[in-house]
């Protein structure tokens, strides 16, 4: 009864610090060695205890890094307009992007069927994270047609902003046009990137957005991680 006791101060002692923000979503907790010095108490009973978090939702850990803080899934509505720093803005999250890497290629089949450009022509492709108070909710990639967009890449590394890259661009409004949208396993790399567990379920969206004559203009993949992301989709208007 005592080690019962035990490990259900420690749960309800940790909870209770979630709670009231000591550790924000996202956070990494105190390792199990550092909790049992802390309670005085042996790992297994720290272990029972971080279990019964995780069971809760409260918690979950990846192998190798720790336990980390959950967060309550973000809704992220697919409408015909949709913009990143928008979405998250409106839930009261500060929204920021990472890019990490641009370059300028000839596009595979796949590419060039889907921006309607004949195979081989340039693309520029573009790879980052998409994060909410510093958590990544996305890692993307995205394709745009070089030749009709020759000076992309440098309107992104100046704005950090894929709308307004494309407005100093010309496009000065795109929709989505369509969308796919499957359930994955995270590779390891990608796991990695976006802080969760390999093997974890992952949301995949394939989208094409099209300006307002109906010329494609970015042949986008977006990886979500399904614990932190619940996709929405509902009409908008035109």
């Amino acid at each position: 009864m005592a080690r019962t006791t035990i490990w259900q101060e420690i749960r309800d002692t940790l909870g209770d610090e979630i709670a009231r923000g000591h550790y924000r979503p996202g956070a990494k907790l105190p390792s199990e060695a550092a909790l049992a010095a802390r309670f005085g108490v042996n790992r297994h009973t720290v272990r029972h205890a971080l279990a019964t978090l995780a069971e809760a939702g409260l918690v979950h850990a990846r192998r190798g890094a720790g336990v980390f803080v959950s967060a309550a899934p973000t809704d992220y509505p697919l409408g015909r307009r949709v913009r990143f720093h928008q979405n998250i803005s409106a839930t009261g999250r500060i929204p920021s992007r990472n890019f990490t890497r641009m370059e300028t290629r000839l596009a595979d089949p796949a590419e060039a069927e889907a921006l309607r450009i004949d195979p081989g022509a340039p693309v520029h492709v573009v790879e980052g994270l998409s994060l909410a108070d510093g958590l990544p909710l996305a890692a993307f990639r995205s394709v745009f047609p070089a030749t009709s967009l020759p000076d992309l890449p440098a309107h992104l590394a100046h704005t950090g902003s894929v709308t307004r890259a494309l407005q100093a661009c010309g496009v000065t409004d795109y929709t989505r046009a369509t969308t796919r949208i499957s359930a994955q396993i995270a590779a390891p790399t990608l796991a990695m990137k976006l802080q969760i567990g390999a093997g974890a379920a992952i949301l995949c969206a394939t989208s094409v957005n099209v300006d307002a004559a109906g010329h494609p203009v970015e042949f986008g993949t977006t990886w979500f991680p399904a614990e932190r992301v619940t996709l929405t989709v509902s009409p908008d208007p035109a």
